[in-house]
C-alpha cells in the first residue's frame, strides 16, 4: 500500500515539474508580437464572426468551423488565444503522460522519459508550439481520445468509445486531418479485436459507437450550415477545396500519383501489421498503426510546413520510446539474440525516419534566440522595434501601417490591403470589404478575383494599402490617388 501510494506521489511530482517546464517553455509566446500570417487569417474571421459576418459566405479560409469559432469568443486576441493553446498543451502533456503509463506499464523511466521529450518539444517553437494553430488544439482531444480507445481493450467499458469518437470529432472540426488519427485507432481495434469474421462480426457494434459519435458532432454542424443556407460555401471551403491544395505538390505522373504512391506504401504497411498481428505487442500495434497514419498525415500535403509535425510529435515520441523499452513483440515469440537483431533493425529505421522528416520539413532553428530575445526584452535591454523584428522583419512595417490607418480612418472608414498580412487588419480592427483575408486567397481564381473587385466598388473603402512584392494589383485604382509610401508600401486614398 505504501509502494502504491509512493509511486502515485512520484507521478504526482513529475507531472508538477514538467508541466512548469512546459509553462516555462511556452511563456515567451504569450507576448509576441502579431507576426504570423496563418494567426492573422484566423484573427480576422474571428472578429467578422463578431460583427455577425457567415462564415464562408460572407469572411472566408478553408479550415472547418471550430477554430474561428474559438477565436471569436476570444475576440481574436492573440495574447487571450495563445494562453488557451497553452493550457490545451499541458493537458495534452498530462494525457500523453497517462497514455505512456498504459502502453509501457512498469517501465516508469520510459514513461518518464517520453513524456518529458514530448512536452518540451511540444512547448517550445521547435515545431512552432508557439503558435495557437488548429493542431495545437487537436493535441489533447487526440491523445485524450488515444487513452480511452487503449483502455477500452481491457476495461469492455462503450462508453470510452463513445467519449474517444466524440473527441476525435471536436480535433476533426479544428481541422480536417484528424480523420486519419480517427482511421488509426480503427485500425489498431480492428488489428486487435479480429480473430475470425465470426468474432469480428460480434464486435460491429464497438465500431458503430465510435464511429457513431465521431459523426453526430459533424452532423449536426452541417445541420447548422445547412439552416444558414450556405452549406455549398461551407462544403466547398472546408473540405472540396482540400483536393486542389492537395494536388499542388502531389504530382507526380498523374495529377495525385505521389498522394497514390504513399497511400499504396501506407496499404502495404498495414497488410503486414495485420498479417503479423499475434507476433506484436498491443503496445506496439497502437504505437506503430498510429506512426504510419501520422506520417500519412503529416505528408498528405506534401509540403514542408513546420507544424504540419505537431500531429507526428506524440506517435513519433511513442515509438522512440518502444525502441528504448523493448516491448515491441510478445513475449516468447523470438529468442533473445534474434530480438536484439530486430531491436537493432528498428532503431535504424527510426533514424532513417528522422532523417527523412529533417530533408522534408523546415523546424525552427533559432531556438535559443528566440528566449535570450524575449528575456532581453523583458529586461529592458532590447527595443520595442528590435524584439518585433526578430520574429519576421516586416513586423515592425505591419505595426507602422497599422498606426497610420488607426490615425486617418474614422470608424466607418474601410481599408483594403493587398498582400498577404491579414493581421494588419486585426491591429486597425477592421474588417476586409469583401470576404478574403490575404491577396493569395483573392487572387486564387478569376471567380474570387471578381468577386474582390464587386466588393471594392461597393463598399469603396478609403485607403488601398498595396504591400511590396505583391506585384500589379488587379485592380483599377481611378479613383484613388497616391498619398503615402511607407517602406515601400503603397497607400491609395480615395478621391471621391
Amino acid at each position: 500500500m505504501k509502494f502504491a501510494h509512493l509511486e502515485k506521489t512520484k507521478d504526482f511530482w513529475f507531472l508538477i515539474i514538467i508541466s512548469f517546464v512546459f509553462f516555462l517553455f511556452r511563456l515567451p509566446s504569450l507576448f509576441e508580437p502579431y507576426w504570423y500570417g496563418d494567426e492573422g487569417i484566423y484573427q480576422v474571421i474571428g472578429m467578422a464572426l463578431k460583427q455577425g459576418r457567415l462564415l464562408y459566405a460572407e469572411i472566408w479560409d478553408n479550415k472547418p468551423p471550430l477554430l474561428y469559432v474559438l477565436y471569436a469568443f476570444f475576440s481574436s486576441d492573440q495574447f487571450s488565444l495563445r494562453l488557451v493553446s497553452l493550457i490545451f498543451g499541458l493537458f495534452a502533456t498530462v494525457a500523453f503522460f497517462f497514455l505512456a503509463k498504459l502502453l509501457f506499464l512498469t517501465s516508469k523511466k520510459i514513461i518518464f522519459y517520453t513524456t518529458s521529450l514530448f512536452a518540451i518539444l511540444f512547448a517550445m517553437p521547435f515545431l512552432e508550439g508557439n503558435i495557437a494553430n488548429a493542431e495545437n488544439f487537436m493535441l489533447f482531444p487526440i491523445l485524450l481520445a488515444a487513452l480511452l480507445v487503449v483502455r477500452h481493450l481491457s476495461s469492455k467499458n462503450r462508453w470510452e468509445l463513445l467519449g474517444a469518437g466524440f473527441l476525435l470529432s471536436i480535433a476533426f472540426l479544428f481541422k480536417t486531418v484528424a480523420i486519419f488519427d480517427l482511421a488509426a485507432f480503427l485500425v489498431f481495434l480492428f488489428l486487435v479485436l479480429y480473430k475470425d469474421k465470426k468474432h469480428f462480426v460480434s464486435q460491429i457494434g464497438d465500431f458503430a459507437i465510435f464511429l457513431g459519435s465521431f459523426s453526430l458532432p459533424i452532423l449536426g454542424v452541417a445541420l447548422f450550415f445547412i439552416f444558414s443556407g450556405i452549406f455549398t460555401d461551407f462544403f466547398n471551403a472546408a473540405f472540396f477545396q482540400m483536393v486542389g491544395y492537395v494536388e499542388y505538390g502531389n504530382k507526380f505522373l498523374i495529377g495525385q500519383g505521389l498522394l497514390f504512391f504513399k497511400l499504396i506504401l501506407l496499404s502495404f504497411f498495414l497488410g503486414f501489421l495485420f498479417l503479423k498481428r499475434t507476433v506484436f505487442s498491443h503496445a506496439s500495434l497502437f504505437i506503430l498503426s498510429w506512426l504510419a497514419f501520422s506520417l500519412f498525415n503529416a505528408f498528405f500535403a506534401q509540403r514542408p510546413y513546420t507544424h504540419y509535425l505537431l500531429v507526428l510529435l506524440p506517435s513519433l515520441v511513442l515509438f522512440a520510446g518502444l525502441i528504448f523499452h523493448g516491448g515491441f513483440f510478445k513475449e516468447g515469440t523470438f529468442k533473445l539474440a534474434q530480438a536484439i537483431k530486430m531491436q537493432k533493425a528498428i532503431l535504424t529505421v527510426f533514424l532513417l525516419l528522422l532523417f527523412i522528416l529533417g530533408k522534408n520539413f523546415h523546424v525552427y532553428g533559432k531556438i535559443s534566440s528566440y528566449y535570450q530575445n524575449f528575456i532581453l526584452f523583458m529586461a529592458g535591454k532590447k527595443s520595442v522595434f528590435s524584439y518585433r523584428a526578430f520574429f519576421d522583419r516586416n513586423t515592425p512595417r505591419d505595426y507602422a501601417v497599422a498606426e497610420f490607418l488607426k490615425t486617418h480612418t474614422k470608424e466607418k472608414d474601410q481599408v483594403f490591403i493587398w498582400g498577404n498580412n491579414a493581421q494588419v487588419y486585426t491591429l486597425v480592427g477592421k474588417l476586409p470589404p469583401g470576404r478574403y483575408t490575404v491577396a493569395y486567397h483573392a487572387a486564387s481564381s478569376r471567380a474570387s478575383l471578381l468577386e474582390t473587385q464587386s466588393d471594392l466598388e461597393k463598399k469603396k473603402p478609403r485607403f488601398i494599402v498595396i504591400m511590396p512584392k505583391q506585384g500589379q494589383i488587379p485592380y483599377p485604382l481611378s479613383s484613388y490617388s497616391l498619398r503615402f509610401i511607407i517602406e515601400e508600401i503603397s497607400i491609395y486614398e480615395s478621391i471621391l
